[in-house]
């Protein structure tokens, strides 16, 4: 029976959709030429056209014109709502002086945590959107937006809000973040302690309560905050209905990839000191490893995340831009691709999967995003591209042909 209705299929593509093809593939996602069905923002069915055509023979079709079709890619770890600018402390960092110096002076995130307490939500709103426009660009149709430049209820409150409008004004799917363990406000200083008391007595239930934040994140790190603190975050986040996150294992070893996963995080992201222990407990947790290489290259870092361990280990790899002023001013989401491709070694495949299915994972959406399937939102990238290689290889080249989201396509 024939469905005359507002269907419309994309055809004419070659489909890299992000859903394991079995044993014949590797396990990898491979290329088709499938078409997909669309109805009211999901998608319905992907298959052959004339199977699509004959079951919904009033469908409009819109051809693709044989280019590269992936899911809508998703950069799920940024900082990207802010105020300030933090440029000056390149030249530091080229004269040799560390992040932690630098953080330790006053500088870093507490430099633009000042700034951001004095924006208007307007301010946050109208400085994000070029940062944002940016990544669509790029075929980014879901983007994870954390605060925690606020260290207080007003200002956190402020950011995660200005996350949500971000995604309204611009056809995207935002999961807020609440990073409320970023570092100590300078009215706590040297009292991290009295802080997460705060945190876990008053701010946490009140940004639970404000149902503007997804999930919750913390840095454990010598310049942030100790396991045992973080781990008291999440406790009160938990109980508060709020998945867990972390910043583990950046600048040392903390063993917070344990912590995530002791605490069942989401994921647990950058991982460059991560051991052997870590990375059992997160295979273990079924936490995600969010690999930052925009943070490793910026701050000139040595250390790269134990790409091979966590692969013997069967962690799904994200990647992200981690895009922040400070550490990572990183607002392409395909130059992420290229880096971790360069210098952590991820094949083209990995590099796809982490900004499609496992990012998805890693903000807890799979059910919902990341691979091009029925059920799914209708969030795809076109590509002027015959090969998905090429996203991964090329850098400053925008390659977007179209952008679909919920079904709506870009102008």
């Amino acid at each position: 029976m024939h469905e005359p209705d507002s269907t419309r299929i994309i055809a004419n593509a070659r489909v890299w959709s992000g859903v394991a093809r079995g044993a014949e593939s590797g396990g990898r996602s491979t290329l088709t030429d499938e078409a997909i069905a669309e109805r009211q923002g999901r998608i319905v069915a992907v298959g052959a056209l004339r199977d699509l055509r004959q079951k919904y023979a009033g469908a409009e079709v819109l051809d693709m014109g044989g280019r590269l079709v992936t899911p809508g890619l998703i950069d799920c770890h940024t900082h990207i709502v802010h105020a300030g600018n933090r440029a000056p402390e390149i030249e530091r960092r080229l004269a040799g002086e560390s992040y932690q110096s630098i953080a330790r002076a006053g500088g870093g995130i507490l430099s633009t945590v000042t700034a951001t307490r004095e924006a208007s939500l307007q301010q946050l709103i109208d400085s994000a959107l070029p940062r944002v426009d940016a990544l669509r660009a790029e075929g980014v149709t879901t983007l994870e937006i954390k605060s925690g430049y606020g260290l207080d209820l007003a200002t956190e409150l402020r950011m995660l809000e200005a996350g949500r409008a971000l995604g309204a004004a611009r056809s995207l799917s935002v999961a807020t973040t609440y990073l409320g363990a970023h570092a100590v406000p300078p009215e706590h200083a040297g009292n991290a302690r009295g802080y997460v008391d705060l945190l876990c007595a008053e701010l946490i239930p009140a940004v639970a309560a404000s149902k503007l934040a997804d999930a919750f994140d913390a840095y454990c790190e010598q310049i942030a905050f100790t396991a045992a603190l973080v781990g008291r975050t999440f406790e009160a986040a938990r109980a508060h209905g709020l998945p867990v996150k972390l910043h583990a294992d950046q600048l040392s070893n903390m063993h917070g990839a344990a912590l995530a996963a002791q605490y069942g995080a989401l994921s647990a992201d950058h991982l460059e000191y991560t051991d052997a222990d870590g990375i059992a407990a997160m295979a273990s947790a079924g936490t995600v490893a969010v690999l930052l290489p925009g943070a490793f290259y910026f701050m000139r870092e040595q250390q790269r995340p134990p790409i091979e361990m966590l692969r013997d280990a069967n962690v799904p790899m994200a990647v992200s831009t981690d895009c922040n002023p400070g550490t990572s001013p990183l607002s392409s989401i395909l130059t992420a691709m290229n880096f971790a491709a360069v210098e952590f070694g991820l094949s083209t495949e990995e590099c796809l999967s982490g900004v499609t299915h496992v990012a998805a994972r890693a903000l807890g959406l799979q059910a919902t995003q990341g691979t091009i399937e029925a059920g799914k939102w209708c969030d795809l990238a076109v590509w002027n591209v015959a090969h998905p290689a090429e996203l991964v290889q090329s850098i400053g080249t925008r390659r977007l042909h179209r952008r679909f989201w919920h079904g709506q396509m870009d102008s």
